[in-house]
């Protein structure tokens, strides 16, 4: 009788975004070309401060009607150690033309913090965007900032002065939910994660009110680790009473599957509407 051999899981090769996307320069400074030339057209309020660090800062677009609806925060990625929210500003288009107010933030950079300082640097900054528009807020995310918007989905509001509900739905593109497999890639030298941290960190083992709502994305090229990651959430939060969605983004790899936010027509930006449209209003 035959044994049966385990697969061994390369990590490094799993978890190295940019080495599956040879061409991720070019596309990361086309986001920030993009990123200027909206904020050039775009009337906004910039650099708003949710917190005391330099980079705690957000940017809150307004839609030109006002149609009531809660309001957007996107998080951006770079795996907690890198970018800023002035490479993302144009991923607001989409959801503008929705009738939806959008903040952009920026968060602190491990490895001068680690991840638990940004949770709560990004905590921050939904009870700012919720503040300055009045309104329940759902939280999208890429990559590590799909991690940081099931982090909010998955937080007590009510020991925060807020509502319990303030955050209703999450939208994770890319999202990492258990960091456990990142101690064993050099992406960790800056993380500084061990497995006991990596599992406190982890969305995944989290507690979650059962009214809420997530939607992982994944792109269709992504490595398997991604789509493991997103599917294991999905399960794993919907057997707990949430209302979860597994989606794949046709012909998109880790780097272009957020580019479809600029179209107010995309599948993901109208999936993405519906939440806040379907979202209770503050």
């Amino acid at each position: 009788m035959r044994a049966t051999r385990r697969r061994t899981i390369n990590y490094e090769r799993e978890y190295d975004n940019r080495g599956r996307v040879p061409e991720h320069p070019a596309i990361i400074d086309g986001w920030y070309t993009e990123a200027a030339a909206f904020r050039q057209r775009q009337s906004g309020e910039f650099d708003l401060a949710y917190g005391d660090h330099p980079r705690e800062k957000l940017d809150l677009f307004r839609p030109p009607r006002d149609a009531g609806r809660p309001a957007l925060l996107f998080i951006h990625g770079g795996y907690w150690q890198a970018l800023d929210k002035n490479g993302f500003s144009h991923l607001a288009a989409g959801m503008l033309a929705h009738d939806v107010p959008v903040a952009v933030a920026g968060y602190p950079l491990c490895p001068e913090v680690p991840i638990a300082f940004i949770v709560e640097a990004i905590r921050k900054a939904v009870l700012l965007t919720a503040e300055r528009t009045g309104r329940r807020v759902v939280v999208a995310g890429h990559s590590a900032g799909g991690h940081l918007a099931a982090a909010m989905l998955a937080t007590d509001w009510s020991n925060r002065s807020a509502d319990a509900d303030l955050v209703p739905s999450a939208l994770a593109i890319s999202g990492l939910f258990d960091l456990e497999p990142l101690t064993h890639t050099s992406v960790n030298a800056a993380l500084r994660l061990d497995v006991e941290t990596a599992r406190a960190l982890s969305p995944l083992y989290w507690p979650v009110a059962r009214d809420r709502r997530l939607d992982a994305w994944v792109g269709a090229h992504e490595s398997d680790a991604y789509h493991r990651q997103s599917v294991d959430v999905v399960r794993v939060w919907g057997e707990a009473g949430v209302d979860t969605e597994y989606h794949v983004v046709t012909d998109a790899d880790h780097f272009r599957v957020i580019q479809p936010l600029v179209d107010p027509t995309s599948p993901l930006t109208t999936r993405l509407a519906s939440f806040c449209t379907a979202a209770p209003l503050a």
